[in-house]
């Protein structure tokens, strides 16, 4: 009898965390609320279940940072250490979780075993930039993300053109992604700055308006697209870890 119920507790499906239809849901939920209610009651009201913050600490990440701390300082935040960033973002990094209490910080690395075997001399960027993103990207951040119900990012549509789609909920397997400040302009970006004395990454200054790792980033001429110096010389525009929106993704949102 009891070998008979564990059978049947086998066949039953599993439901996935959330579909297609919550994503378009939430956008239509949060059409006209602005960015600070909308995370303040999907995060409050647990409607994200459990949720993971992504950052790179790169130049506009303090924003999305700042305003999450503002809620629950405690949220878990994954930061990618893939060994080849700059120092400066490093010690970025550390500046920022002080200054504004993020208690949830998680280091993320690449396994030891998988470097070892596929980038024994760490030079695989220079010749197979999508494997290095993998390694030390793609699979550990999806490794770290299995806990989670969600993920929220700090994309925006100015960014690039392949962000000028998005939405800001949008479906990531069977996880939640969340572009909080997907409709966001650069003077945006940089008034929220400014109104709370955020600090600036220091690299920004020197010309880098986006960063990710030190070999692949490159500094960027004025009026070129802020993600033009990643990857430069490659057909890559992203490291990996985003899917691309599928055309029939919810409908875009109301900023």
């Amino acid at each position: 009898m009891a070998e008979a119920a564990v059978r049947d507790i086998d066949r039953i499906d599993v439901a996935p965390r959330f579909t297609a239809a919550d994503a378009h849901r939430l956008n239509n939920l949060f059409r006209a609320a602005d960015t600070q209610e909308m995370l303040r009651t999907a995060l409050g009201e647990h409607m994200l279940g459990d949720v993971a913050v992504v950052s790179s600490f790169g130049t506009e990440s303090a924003v999305l940072l700042h305003l999450i701390a503002e809620i629950d300082p405690a949220t878990p935040v994954l930061f990618l250490d893939t060994g080849k960033h700059f120092p400066e973002t490093i010690a970025y990094r550390d500046r920022l979780v002080e200054r504004l209490g993020l208690a949830g910080l998680r280091v993320l690395t690449p396994d030891p075993d998988m470097l070892a075997t596929r980038d024994e001399n760490g030079l695989r960027w220079s010749y197979d930039p999508d494997g290095c993103c993998e390694i030390r990207k793609v699979v550990p951040l999806e490794t770290a993300l299995a806990g989670f119900d969600a993920s929220i990012t700090g994309r925006k549509a100015f960014q690039a053109d392949t962000r000028t789609a998005l939405p800001r909920f949008e479906l990531d397997g069977d996880r939640l992604k969340v572009n909080p400040l997907i409709g966001w302009s650069k003077a945006d970006i940089d008034r929220y700055f400014a109104a709370h004395d955020l600090p600036r990454h220091p690299l920004e200054a020197e010309g880098y308006p986006s960063i990710g790792c030190a070999p692949c980033t490159s500094k960027v001429k004025p009026g070129e697209d802020p993600r033009s110096g990643r990857w430069k010389g490659w057909d890559k525009t992203e490291c990996g870890i985003h899917r691309p929106v599928a055309d029939d993704d919810p409908e875009q949102p109301a900023f």
